[in-house]
This record gives C-alpha cells, sequence and structure tokens, in this order.
C-alpha cells in the first residue's frame, strides 16, 4: 500500500532526475500528459530512480531487475547514472531493439526462458546471491510512489482534473497516480482485452493469473496484476475500461496523424478508450490521457505492427 505521503517523499528524492514532461491539450479540450518524451522513453525512470535512491548504498553488485522492455531500459538508465553496475534478466523471446538498447546503456544482460516468470525467477536468485538490490517492474512502494510522481506533476500542469486515464500492465503506473490524486481526481486504468490484469482482479476480488498476448503485450503484457495495485485500486475506486487491438492501433495512428506524437501500442492504449468509446466523458468532464511510452518503430506509426506470439511478455 502507498500513500500520497509516498509519492511526495519520492517527488522531492527524484527532482533533478526526471524530466517534468509537459501536457499538451486538445482542441476537445482533452489533456495529454506526454510521459513518452521521459528518459528511456517511458514513465518507468521515475520509479527506478526512486527505488535506488530510497535504498541508500548499495553493495558492490549494483542492481538487478527482470525485463525485457521499458522497466529494464530505466533501471539501466538509472545505475549507469549512478554510476552502479545493472544486471537485467530478460526472456530469450524479448524484442531485440530493446535488448540492443539494454547493452547500450552497460547493462549486463541475461538471456533466461522464454517466458518472463523465469527470467524474474533467476533475477531473484541473482538478489539473493550476489547483495545487488532487485528492481521489480511494477510491485514494489518505491517504484509505485516513483510512478506517481506523474500523476503529482499532471496536477500541477493542468489544475484541477476529474478523470485521468491510463494504461495498465501490472499497475504500478496506475497505483501510483491513484495515490497521487486520491481525493482530487478519479483514475480510469485501460487494458487491452487481451491484456486483462487489472479487469479479471478487480472481477475476481483479487488479482489472478490472466493469459497475455497481442499488439501491447511487449510492455502491458503482465500475467498478473500487483498487489499494490489492486489494493491501491479498490482503495481509491478506479476503474476499469478494456479496448480492441484493433482501437489501439488505430489511437496510435490518430496520435501521429493528428498531434505528430509517436508512441508505442501500450502508450496508446489510454486514448483508445477516448477514441473508440469504451470511456465516454460526461458534459463538462475533465479528462487527462497519460501517454506512458515511445519505444517504438517509427515505420509502424501509420500501419499496424505485427501481433507478438501468444505469451510474449516485456515489462
Amino acid at each position: 500500500m502507498i500513500s500520497t505521503v509516498d509519492v511526495e517523499q519520492a517527488a522531492a528524492r527524484i527532482r533533478g532526475r526526471v524530466r517534468r514532461t509537459p501536457v499538451f491539450t486538445a482542441d476537445d479540450g482533452v489533456c495529454f500528459k506526454l510521459e513518452q518524451l521521459q528518459h528511456t522513453g517511458s514513465f518507468k525512470a521515475r520509479g527506478a530512480f526512486n527505488r535506488i535512491i530510497a535504498a541508500g548504498e548499495l553493495s558492490a553488485a549494483g542492481v538487478v531487475a527482470a525485463s525485457g522492455g521499458n522497466a529494464g531500459l530505466a533501471v539501466a538508465y538509472a545505475a549507469r547514472e549512478f554510476g552502479v553496475t545493472a544486471r537485467v534478466f530478460v526472456p530469450e523471446t524479448a524484442p531485440v531493439v530493446k535488448v540492443a538498447k539494454l547493452r547500450q546503456l552497460g547493462a549486463a544482460v541475461e538471456l533466461v526462458g522464454e517466458k518472463y516468470a523465469e527470467a524474474h525467477d533467476a533475477a531473484v536468485k541473482h538478489a539473493a546471491d550476489s547483495g545487488a538490490l532487485f528492481c521489480h517492474p511494477y510491485d514494489q512502494p518505491d517504484i509505485c510512489a516513483g510512478q506517481g510522481t506523474l500523476g503529482r506533476e499532471l496536477l500541477e500542469q493542468a489544475g484541477e482534473l476529474d478523470t485521468i486515464l491510463v494504461a495498465v500492465g501490472g499497475g504500478g503506473l496506475l497505483a501510483g497516480i491513484a495515490a497521487a490524486v486520491e481525493g482530487r481526481a478519479r483514475v480510469v486504468g485501460v487494458e487491452p482485452r487481451t491484456c486483462p490484469a487489472l479487469n479479471a482482479a478487480l472481477a475476481a476480488g483479487a488479482p489472478v493469473p490472466v493469459e497475455v498476448s497481442g499488439v501491447a503485450a511487449d510492455s502491458l503484457g503482465a500475467p498478473r496484476l500487483g498487489d499494490i495495485a489492486f489494493a491501491v485500486a479498490t482503495r481509491t475506486g478506479a476503474g476499469s475500461v478494456l479496448v480492441d487491438d484493433t482501437a489501439v492501433l488505430e489511437a496510435r495512428a490518430a496520435l501521429w496523424d493528428r498531434y505528430r506524437l509517436a508512441v508505442e501500442p501500450g502508450g496508446a492504449t489510454a486514448f483508445a478508450a477516448l477514441l473508440g468509446g469504451a470511456y465516454r466523458p460526461t458534459p463538462g468532464e475533465r479528462v487527462a490521457v497519460v501517454l506512458c511510452g515511445a519505444n517504438t518503430d517509427p515505420a509502424t506509426l501509420t500501419s499496424p505492427p505485427a501481433a507478438p506470439p501468444p505469451g510474449r511478455t516485456a515489462r
């Protein structure tokens, strides 16, 4: 569980380490938080910095993460900024471009198994054996509180809001934002139907395993919602809507065609709820949409990328 206080403390820790990303207001009044402009192309840098700074002095083993995607990139970047060792365990199915970027950032990359769970277990074992600081992609208090600084920043920039739409994978971003804006705005999680961790957890009354696939699985393909996200979502009354993969790709293309905003499919998922009608604001409702990531192939901005095989996930 995290609170507004935890987010405030995180904001103080990471000040000057992360970018204060801009807010763009469209002609229809919808606010877009342009977090795709953050270091390493996603919001994950916020949590990575907070986790490392909050831990204090690190062992010579540095930090370790399990992720073939945005979380791994953020941990590698933050570690490089502090001059500490980063080791990132990734499934063998992780996108080649992201693995290459991890190495460019100076991380030691370990390819383990075909599924994220195998890479996760290997990273946890390495942390236990070496004393390295383990950085979870989404289910640690310091990680979630760091991500929540985005919500705090958004309210400072956009003023009073009624609703914030945010894409959900494991739920670290949703948990952080919901804690940051509690009592001031409602958060609605948006997921592809092929990656329904939050929706399934709310329906079951607890996080449950889900099958994941589809166009956004490389960033939103968590096989289970995080415990922190579930606790915060239920405490704050966060909502949940699902969108089709087709709607995600249409939203991604629309962001490029209308505003020249380049995002990955996961980054377009929250907007897909508005564009496709899965979320319909009431008259006068002030809505913000978080564009959370931009690690994408620019060549596919106006044409659908090939869907990954079932089970391919990378956070």
